[in-house]
């Protein structure tokens, strides 16, 4: 006959092995990108995860943006690797050049959601080094915004095909009067995508750098399209006062019927909906170049995992939980970027006309994302105050195209060539 007291012992030890067993592992999870709905957000697919696998502790680590580079980077420093990590496209060349991101090529060949995948996805995924180091989560991709009013006051009765069009158009559209111009340029801080986009078409190439590290930028073709945006300026297609204007002023400028056309990410649809009639405006893809292609520049930010954490295995399981195409069509309208998966224009929220323009980027061999070359550590300062400065010198005439780009292609030279550099 058994003890009474000591079967009731037995059990109780049972049941504390059982529960120390039952919560063996404990992922930690970096946000980089954060407020307090997204955070919720997070949490909820989280909770599902959790839901479906019991066996699983999940600490979600929230980074303000502001800091965020430096604290994850003093807690690498500190051996504090996290399981899973938000990774902004500026960062992935760094951690990945050190050797720090796993290899997700494995992961990807045995997931029954890579087929799926659209080819930019893993073009993207592939963008350093040729090895996927992260599954980008959605897209910041530039598509032309246009006016269907203002076009049709004009004469016009679509978006502008070719940067020849697009000139043309703005042209006429600033020819009505009264106030309006063809073009939202973005003459103040945050400008760069616009000259980098538009000396890509005109050049026909999407290399800031040839092989041994010079710019690009004073091909040519490049110094044309430089050019093309100084003429648009002066020659009256964009509004006078959008020398100095940055995010706000060019959104506004768009729904208040100021200017007829702007280049943006999806981001701004939110505040372009709430503004205007969805019959009075569209999204087109972005001109293509005299080579028949389009450079759109492009931003993600997406899920890796440390080659250092300590549960590889249960990391990419809660990375392909998070990357599957319902959770990723979920949070990709929630933080307002475009989806990684084929067909997703098919969605009724993504089949909406507005959102057309971005999909035919994603799936045309003709437009080629451009991603900006985020892995010099001088860039910050080029694209905050270089480009700025200089370009709205030379669009207010204190400046010529050429010498502009020469100094750029100058500064841009000697970052890239101690880039290299430091690789050997």
């Amino acid at each position: 006959m058994r003890h009474p007291k000591r079967h009731v012992l037995s059990l109780l030890v049972l049941s504390l092995f059982s529960c120390a067993s039952f919560a063996a592992t404990k992922l930690t999870l970096v946000e980089v990108i954060t407020s307090p709905a997204r955070t919720e957000m997070l949490q909820k697919m989280l909770t599902a995860y959790k839901t479906q696998h019991p066996d699983v502790e999940i600490e979600v680590v929230s980074l303000p943006w502001g800091q965020a580079f430096e604290k994850l980077g003093t807690m690498i420093q500190s051996g504090q690797y996290p399981d899973v990590v938000e990774m902004p496209d500026t960062w992935q060349g760094l951690y990945a050049s050190n050797g720090m991101l796993a290899d997700l090529e494995p992961r990807l060949k045995g997931w029954t959601g890579t087929a799926d995948l659209t080819d930019k996805t893993l073009t993207m995924a592939r963008s350093s080094g040729g090895t996927a180091t992260m599954i980008p989560y959605g897209f910041y991709l530039r598509a032309m915004f246009w006016n269907k009013k203002l076009f049709q006051q004009a004469g016009l009765t679509d978006a502008p095909k070719t940067m020849d069009e697009f000139m043309a158009d703005a042209k006429k559209i600033s020819a009505l009067g009264n106030g309006i111009s063809g073009y939202c340029m973005r003459g103040g801080v945050g400008g760069t995508n616009a000259w980098m986009m538009f000396m890509a078409a005109m050049n026909g190439s999407p290399d800031f750098f040839d092989k041994e590290g010079n710019s690009t930028l004073t091909k040519p073709g490049a110094v044309k399209g430089a050019q093309f945006l100084v003429d648009m300026y002066q020659k009256g297609y964009a509004p006078k006062d959008s020398v100095n204007w940055g995010f706000n002023e060019i959104v506004s400028g768009f729904y208040s019927g100021k200017c007829a056309m702007l280049d943006q990410d999806p981001d701004a649809l939110i505040a372009i909906k709430n503004s205007m009639n969805p019959d009075d405006f569209s999204v087109a893809p972005m001109p293509l170049g005299p080579n028949g292609k389009a450079y759109p520049t492009i931003g993600y930010t997406g899920w890796s995992m440390f080659k250092q954490g300590k549960h590889q295995d249960q990391s990419w399981d809660l990375i392909s939980f998070l990357s599957n195409k319902e959770n990723n069509l979920t949070w990709s309208k929630f933080v307002g970027t475009l989806p990684i998966y084929k067909g997703a224009e098919q969605d009724a929220y993504y089949h909406a006309p507005q959102f057309a323009g971005w999909f035919a980027e994603l799936n045309s061999p003709d437009y080629i994302p451009l991603t900006m070359p985020t892995h010099l550590k001088g860039w910050g300062y080029f694209n905050s105050v270089i480009v700025k400065d200089s370009s709205q010198e030379t669009l207010l005439g204190q400046n010529d195209t050429e010498s502009m780009v020469k100094d750029w292609a100058k500064y841009l030279t000697k970052e890239q060539k101690a880039w290299l550099a430091a690789q050997k």
